[in-house]
């Protein structure tokens, strides 16, 4: 039987990029212990040696010590662009602001002891920035660089025009940051009740309520919908 088409797959990272990621994600998880312990008297050299690098391989990857946290915190972020990327798996119509809340709730709530681990890193970072403004603003960087991010994908999702796709864009990725911000202020568990998973929905809700364009239905599932039905028909 026909199937509706489906998007191309992108092109998988080289074996060269793959372990220059993992290289950096590696760093990044130390750099993120070493702050969360020591705070702004951490140094560059301290983190390439706990790492097991060399200094030059260290600033070949990163500028200061401060951004070596940057793969570590993006990395949320970028399964949540990720996930509303995706193609819809499903026939159902959402409205986009369940769609950003499903993708938002997937991405902050942790699947397994490593991505709970991670979230427990970015909570001691956010701990360490009020002493640290140069960690400040890297945080501040990286929500910045997904909101930008964010905005061609919501410009598919909604058809909507460059303003109110920069407006949702903005509510949306503050919507993350407060939820992730708030959970780290206190003790709950990443995966509970009130870990970040949990209060970016309500967070997200709050925030976007202005937006009526969050409020129709996704289009990509509606193009998906009748893509399918184009395909039963054939």
């Amino acid at each position: 039987m026909p199937t509706a088409p489906r998007s191309t797959p992108p092109p998988r990272p080289s074996l060269t990029e793959r372990r220059k990621a993992e290289t950096q994600l590696e760093i990044a998880r130390t750099a993120a212990a070493l702050f969360t312990e020591r705070g702004a008297a951490v140094t560059a050299e301290e983190i390439a040696r706990t790492s097991g690098v060399a200094l030059r391989t260290f600033y070949r990857y990163f500028r200061t010590k401060e951004d070596a946290v940057v793969p570590l915190l993006a990395n949320g972020v970028r399964e949540w662009l990720d996930d509303l990327a995706a193609p819809p798996a499903g026939p159902d119509t959402l409205p986009v602001r369940e769609v950003l809340e499903r993708a938002a709730r997937r991405a902050l709530t942790p699947a397994d002891e490593p991505a709970a681990e991670a979230l427990r890193w970015t909570r001691g970072l956010l701990r360490a920035m009020p002493d640290d403004p140069a960690l400040r603003a890297v945080w501040h960087r990286v929500h910045h660089d997904s909101e930008e991010a964010l905005r061609p994908v919501l410009a598919r999702l909604t058809g909507a025009d460059p303003w109110a796709v920069r407006l949702a864009a903005a509510a949306a990725n503050t919507a993350m940051r407060i939820a992730v911000e708030e959970w780290a202020a206190g003790d709950a568990a990443p995966d509970g009740p009130r870990g970040p998973g949990a209060l970016a929905a309500p967070a997200l809700r709050a925030l976007t309520a202005g937006l009526p364009e969050l409020h129709a239905p996704c289009r990509a599932h509606t193009e998906n919908g009748r893509e399918n039905g184009e395909a039963r028909g054939r």
